[in-house]
């Protein structure tokens, strides 16, 4: 029998732990100076009482860089060696231009390096070579990019030998500098909207090429104001009909127009030029405007790989509708998207290495009496730089899968790769293209005043980038492709279809993922539990899923009163919000399997805790998704927030390593506050100290 405790007892217990209490508050209110110095002790034991991940850098370099680290090398060494041709901080519009086209022709003609073959035999290679170049100058990069993946691509995937024979020389060797004429002025996005009209003429076997009112000028073309001497020209293909309209409209065809002369280089009689003037970025790239009057070119120059008109005016394909022409025609240009998604990657690498270098070199304040700190070492900076530079490793390695899928297709034409590559280059390019474009403002910021001198970089940088997230599809567009499409897949379960290859994850969601979430892994908070790679792909899909799921229910609701278009419009958000779901999905994924893949034991683990901090960021940032639905109780969100924080801190430590492993040379990023010996040396000096 247990014997009671005497009431008087109690009440010194109870008056006891009131005391303790009060007392607790009472620091809190009115803290011991003496404490914060006991604190700093502690926090310096804390740090040094885990030792420093090793990480081989030459090992991680040569993962990443991959199996073209030869031909990039083969860039920088020309350029390097050629100063003449690096471009300067500061230069006029028109010296940029012939400066860039001086550079391409050097590339293409000094060094030996010819993109064109490799556009469609060997994209992978054509887009390392596009990584490099563009790291010398963005410019430069679009100006090739205009020329063989555009000009080049379009004559090669939408023509027929025929085409193949008559231009590949010229447009490999840069005699034949040309376009890619799609846009006008009122028309970007929606491409069946264009206006510009092909007519077919049957006494003379030609087209006669119209821009029929000032809205379907051609807009923003690319190497149109100096320097093309032709353009491909997407118009609407009109063919002599015997009834009452008179004309049948076959939807927008390409077509190879001459626009200047190939000797005195002055406009050819019906072509109009002018220039679009300076842009934001990218002065070394002459865009221009053209209008056609009555322009009469060979039948021959329609580009008929998926439509041919014969010599009495007979059209003919093998696709039976204008929207599958069009589909087909679009599908064999998602090459830009792919190369744009991929380069702007290089650019965040730049930019990344270039912020965590000077973060590193530059010192602020510390503790009193003690030397100063590294700004990096300040929890706020590591919190701008460390998931970007995790980021930054994701996006490579979802963009390399992305170029090999490409060039997969490209070999195989297999029709489920094709739809594969179409959405995930549009998801690709709009979010990585978007996130690059907010870490170069971070990344300035981030440098201070430093980071605001042009010879620093991030202002060109920037300005170069900011068109990345419009050209080869606005991105809102873009991400509303990919909804649409993870709509289709979701309809096509409950039909008994199957899912497309980068959905497939969505089989299994639409039935687990949904069902309640699990009360005690809710709650699960150990360290293990949270770096599990399992974990944390489960808690993206599960999210994505739900997205899919409930946008898919608000639809059905909101069509019924406001038609198909005013319910997509009213669900807009939501649905751009899954878009951006769905591809953080992949990218993790990918991710996670070039952890488990890298052979180096030393890169593996540097690379999984990059992995771990890219993952549990992207939860914590989008915690209120968890907690809304339970996914993740209130402790376990807690345990996520500082989680994320510790690896932020981890990653520092070895964000010197990372960067390196990027492996870009001192006169690539040309940042004298990024120079990896004498920074400030060399910044003092070009002011001219």
């Amino acid at each position: 029998m247990q014997t009671p405790t005497p009431k008087s007892k109690l009440n010194d217990e109870s008056n006891s732990d009131a005391e303790r209490r009060i007392q607790r508050l009472a620091l809190h209110i009115n803290p011991v100076l003496h404490l914060v110095e006991d604190a700093t002790v502690e926090m310096v034991t804390c740090s040094k009482g885990k030792q420093k991940m090793s990480v081989n850098t030459a090992s991680l370099s040569s993962y990443m860089r991959g199996k073209h680290r030869d031909i990039q090398d083969k860039v920088f060494a020309y350029f390097n060696a050629n100063p003449h041709l690096q471009t300067p901080v500061e230069i006029s519009k028109d010296d940029h231009r012939q400066l860039c086209m001086k550079q391409l022709l050097g590339l293409v003609r000094e060094a030996g390096i010819r993109p064109l073959r490799y556009v469609t035999n060997d994209p992978e290679k054509y887009f390392a070579i596009l990584e490099a170049v563009g790291s010398v100058d963005m410019s430069l990069g679009i100006k090739m990019g205009v020329q063989y993946s555009l000009w080049g691509g379009s004559v090669l995937n939408l023509g027929t030998q025929k085409h193949k024979d008559k231009y590949f020389d010229g447009i490999d060797n840069l005699d034949y500098p040309g376009c890619f004429a799609m846009t006008e002025l009122h028309h970007g996005s929606n491409v069946q909207g264009l206006q510009t009209v092909a007519t077919f003429d049957p006494l003379t076997d030609e087209f006669i090429i119209d821009t029929p009112n000032d809205g379907a000028i051609k807009w923003w073309i690319g190497n149109a104001a100096v320097h093309g001497k032709f353009a491909s020209v997407f118009a609407r293909l009109k063919l002599p009909a015997y009834d009452a309209k008179g004309v049948s409209d076959m939807g927008v065809h390409a077509f190879i127009v001459p626009i200047r002369d190939m000797e005195t280089h002055q406009p050819l009689p019906g072509i109009e030029i002018h220039d679009c003037g300076h842009k934001v970025g990218l002065n070394g790239v002459d865009n221009g405007a053209l209008r056609f009057r009555s322009v009469r070119i060979p039948r021959d120059n329609l580009l008929n790989r998926f439509g041919d008109v014969s010599r009495d005016g007979k059209y003919t394909s093998s696709l039976p509708t204008v929207n599958k022409r069009f589909a087909a025609t679009l599908g064999e240009l998602v090459g830009g998207r792919v190369g744009l998604a991929y380069s702007s990657v290089s650019v965040l690498k730049v930019a990344a290495t270039i912020a965590i270098r000077y973060s590193l070199l530059r010192q602020q304040f510390g503790p009193p009496n003690q030397p100063e700190v590294s700004i990096l070492d300040y929890q706020s900076q590591q919190h701008k730089l460390m998931p970007m530079l995790a980021s930054t490793y994701a996006f490579y390695f979802a963009t390399t899968n992305l170029v090999e899928k490409y060039s997969q297709m490209k070999k195989t034409h297999d029709e489920e790769l094709v739809a594969d590559v179409h959405a995930l280059s549009a998801g690709l390019k709009a979010y990585v293209t978007s996130y690059t474009a907010r870490s170069l403002s971070i990344c300035r910021e981030a440098c201070g005043g430093h980071g605001y001198a042009a010879v620093n970089r991030f202002g060109i940088l920037r300005n170069d980038h900011d068109i990345f997230q419009t050209f080869e599809g606005d991105n809102t567009v873009l991400l509303q492709q990919v909804a649409a499409d993870l709509l289709k897949q979701y309809q096509r379960k409950f039909k008994g279809g199957t899912f497309a290859v980068t959905w497939n994850y969505l089989r299994e969601s639409m039935n687990t993922y949904l069902s309640q979430p699990n009360p005690v892994t809710a709650r699960w908070e150990g360290e293990d539990h949270l770096r599990d790679p399992k974990f944390q792909l489960d808690a993206f899909r599960y999210r994505t899923s739900r997205l899919l799921q409930s946008v898919a229910v608000r639809l059905r609701k909101h069509s019924k009163s406001l038609g198909d278009f005013g319910a997509w419009n009213r669900c807009l958000n939501h649905l751009l919000t899954l878009a951006e779901s769905h591809i953080e999905t992949v990218i993790l994924a990918k991710f996670i399997e070039a952890v488990q893949s890298c052979p180096d034991p030393s890169s593996q683990a540097a690379l999984k805790l990059v992995c771990d901090l890219y993952a549990l960021d992207r939860i914590w940032n989008d915690i209120g998704t968890y907690r809304n639905v339970d996914y993740v109780a209130p402790n376990k969100a807690k345990a996520i927030h500082k989680l994320s924080e510790y690896l932020s801190f981890q990653v520092r430590n070895i964000a010197r390593e990372l960067v390196d492993a990027f492996d870009l040379p001192d006169h690539v990023t040309r940042a004298p506050i990024a120079m990896q010996s004498e920074a400030y040396s060399q910044y003092t000096q070009y002011v001219g100290f």
